[in-house]
């Protein structure tokens, strides 16, 4: 254990990353409401995840002061703040794409429901693995590896898929003014960025934890 004396922050962080994986669920719930009409369900979904967001920006404050007052190795501080910070985007994007699902209410053309529901899927198993590669860092370091893999599988499986989503929008003939297909292209974008999100912290984490073997 990182912090096997200090535990208020082996707690604080543990319930960290719980609210990341709330977050990833709330927002897979959300987006498959919102495909399915859902409208009023989708919008207390938005409001849980902002109401997450800000009690995880709590959270981390308190980390960042209790790593300073407690953690016995002073090293650490920065990876773990680090990893913290980058881990708080994968909130942030998932909360900002809700919302703007929100504002913007795009239709979604059944040619491409399948589609966009396989997108938000893979995004948010990213955002699950990254989240046991998380608790590895602290818990059991030799795991860590295993879940980055599968943090960059799902990330390029998303990839994949949006890219299935943008043809088909703007090579297909079932919507026909530009900016509706350009619509699809954005929101297609912005569900696979949660997935960027977590692959971008996958590899700063892949940093620290070969800091932390040698």
């Amino acid at each position: 254990m990182l912090f096997n004396r200090a535990k208020s922050i082996e707690s604080s962080i543990d319930k960290y990353l719980e609210n990341i994986l709330t977050a990833g669920l709330i927002f897979e719930s959300g987006i498959k409401e919102y495909f399915e009409n859902k409208f009023e369900k989708f919008e207390e979904r938005t409001k849980e995840i902002q109401k997450l967001e800000s009690e995880s920006d709590e959270i981390r404050r308190e980390i960042k002061y209790k790593l300073y007052k407690e953690l016995l190795i002073p090293d650490a501080r920065g990876d773990v703040l680090g990893l913290l910070e980058t881990l708080d985007n994968v909130i942030d994007t998932a909360e900002m794409v809700m919302i703007r699902f929100s504002i913007e209410k795009p239709t979604i053309w059944p040619e491409l429901k399948d589609d966009f529901l396989e997108l938000t899927s893979a995004s948010v198993k990213s955002v699950f693995e990254l989240v046991s590669a998380s608790r590895a860092f602290f818990r059991e370091i030799t795991k860590v590896a295993d879940s980055l893999i599968q943090v960059h599988f799902w990330e390029h499986e998303a990839d994949k898929i949006e890219e299935r989503i943008m043809r088909k929008a703007f090579e297909g003939t079932f919507i026909a003014e530009l900016s509706q297909k350009v619509h699809m292209r954005y929101f297609a974008e912005r569900i696979s960025m949660l997935a960027d999100e977590a692959e971008d912290v996958a590899d700063r984490l892949d940093i620290y934890t070969i800091k932390r073997s040698i």
